[in-house]
């Protein structure tokens, strides 16, 4: 039987350890590595060639998404499973288009995990049905304007429809118009329904 050599990425000490033990259990896996950041997790990469690395999203130096981009820069077959708390179809669409080959939640079985490692490293994608749905979902509504963008950035920070417009030197009907095509693509029928959607998006920061 072949090992399946992996490299573990994640900032919060007790969930490497625990990621780590668990693999290393596995008679069919063997723990390369474990770094604590973005940055490590490049140079661990470029140490031991792991068959499969498992990154966390959020990392102090370099995100998850800026390290997956490095290691594929230096190898496009790199196989790389995300595994974070995040799950906005933005984060995924993120991730899978830095070069990511799987996506998983922290909180999913431990089976789940073991096995999306085995589909990856036999050159399979891996991607939690619940998790398809939603990108698809996201990716199925129309993306905003630069403008519609800016409108949604100010509505997050409480301005009025008369504030906005005086800060994009717009019109209030204009506004009103930039408004009702936001709600439209983001299917929602509130302005905080906007924000909260567009905060989970990733569009904007509350």
């Amino acid at each position: 039987m072949n090992t399946i050599r992996v490299l573990v990425a994640d900032d919060h000490v007790t969930v490497l350890e625990g990621l780590m033990a668990i693999i290393g259990r596995q008679p069919d896996m063997k723990v390369v590595a474990g770094a604590a950041n973005g940055q490590e997790a490049v140079a661990l990469w470029k140490t031991h060639r792991p068959d499969v690395t498992l990154m966390d999203m959020r990392m102090p130096k370099l995100d998850g998404i800026r390290a997956i981009e490095e290691i594929c820069r230096q190898d496009n077959t790199a196989r790389i499973i995300i595994l974070t708390t995040f799950d906005s179809d933005t984060d995924i669409s993120k991730a899978i288009k830095a070069g990511a080959r799987g996506y998983l939640l922290k909180d999913a079985p431990r089976e789940e995990l073991l096995a999306s490692i085995r589909r990856v490293h036999s050159g399979e994608t891996s991607l939690a049905p619940a998790l398809v749905t939603k990108l698809a979902a996201g990716l199925s509504s129309a993306s905003l304007t630069s403008r519609e963008l800016e409108v949604l950035s100010l509505l997050a920070r409480g301005k009025s429809n008369k504030e906005i417009g005086g800060s994009l030197f717009i019109s209030e009907t204009t506004v009103k118009s930039h408004l009702r095509n936001i709600f439209t693509k983001l299917n929602v029928i509130s302005r905080t329904e906007a924000i909260a959607s567009a905060s989970q998006r990733g569009l904007i920061k509350i």
